[in-house]
């Protein structure tokens, strides 16, 4: 079954899909070489998914691997969200 997450992802994903033209995309289709999402786009799915989901994104994990496909932007969100339930106090 899918997540609610994953459906919350991609409706925002086909949201800009729509608006270029393109109506069928796969949770494995590359965003960026079909032309779903470029430099800017990427900024506005940050924005999305941070306060959608309240989770933090630094620039450093702004990269491809992340946000190459629907499925890769779900296991990043996922696990954002694990550790953050799971985050264990600080030690000294």
């Amino acid at each position: 079954m899918e997540s609610n997450l994953k459906s919350q992802i991609r409706e925002f994903v086909m949201e800009n899909a729509r608006g270029k033209g393109i109506t069928e995309l796969s949770d494995a289709d590359s965003l960026i070489s079909r032309g779903i999402v470029d430099s800017l786009g990427i900024f506005r799915l940050v924005s999305f998914l941070e306060e959608s989901f309240g989770v933090r994104i630094p620039d450093d994990e702004i990269i491809n691997d992340n946000f190459q496909t629907i499925d890769d932007i779900d296991r990043f969100v996922t696990a954002k969200l694990g550790a953050v339930k799971g985050q264990a106090p600080a030690t000294a």
